[in-house]
């Protein structure tokens, strides 16, 4: 799925783990944020409600990046959109659209987010530089130099999370986003050059809308990436460290591919 297939070719992309955290920010680690930076451009993975902090922590401008996507409407994941978007009317004022994809209703719950959270500005003078696209599961979406495949998570009904493949520069990354089992997932990462997994929990294997580690464990060998990093670290996982086999993401992270 995508365009390269996982080819390895071309200039190395350094993707930096802005956040690596749960919703409940288990041990301090910081919400959903991953920044990739290839030569093609910067994409930027998710949106916690740190992620403005974390940006200028790791020195990356904010406007560094003209796609972001988000794979679910959870506060953790699309939460620091508003300030972002308030980055953009007075600080560092965009000269480029910046567009941002993810699943139905982004744009109306982000615009409603911005008005609930600063309910007094002229949004008007930023509209311009935000395009909203929908990514539908089951498709893949040209985006720039990018192209993006989106499949659906066992995650959120009504609402759609996305788990979502990053294909540009020879170079392919897979987010699982927040998800549960899903065998669509091992087809979506094969051949990836990364792959950022949820690992949410440990003892909470019950919970069927998270990953949790002894299941990743036991089906690793199903995942046929060259680098497979967990990412979303819940406290019962973190607290356990010393028993996690497979490669734990941190915050400030980063990885060349």
């Amino acid at each position: 799925m995508g365009l390269n297939h996982g080819s390895s070719n071309g200039a190395p992309v350094t993707v930096t783990l802005l956040g690596t955290g749960d919703a409940f920010a288990s041990c301090g680690r910081s919400q959903a944020g991953y920044l990739i930076d290839a030569p093609a451009g910067c994409v930027l993975l998710e949106a916690g409600p740190g992620l403005l902090a974390a940006l200028k922590k790791n020195s990356f401008p904010t406007d560094s990046f003209d796609l972001l996507l988000i794979s679910h409407l959870h506060g953790d994941h699309y939460g620091g959109l508003p300030f972002l978007i308030l980055e953009y009317m007075f600080e560092a004022k965009r000269k480029r659209v910046l567009t941002i994809a993810g699943p139905r209703q982004l744009e109306e719950r982000t615009w409603r987010l911005m008005r609930t959270m600063f309910p007094h500005f002229d949004l008007d003078q930023i509209k311009h530089k935000l395009k909203f696209v929908v990514l539908e599961p089951g498709t893949t979406t040209r985006l720039g130099k990018f192209s993006v495949s989106a499949i659906r998570s066992p995650h959120t009904k009504p609402d759609i999370s996305l788990s979502l493949r990053v294909d540009g520069g020879g170079k392919s990354i897979v987010f699982s986003g927040d998800t549960g089992w899903n065998d669509h997932l091992v087809k979506l990462s094969e051949g990836a050059d990364l792959f950022l997994c949820e690992c949410t929990y440990y003892e909470s294997a019950q919970l069927t809308f998270h990953l949790n580690y002894p299941l990743l464990a036991a089906n690793r060998d199903k995942f046929k990436v060259r680098r497979m990093v967990l990412t979303h670290l819940g406290r019962e996982v973190l607290n356990r460290e010393n028993e996690v086999a497979i490669e734990m993401g941190f915050d400030g992270m980063k990885i060349e591919i």
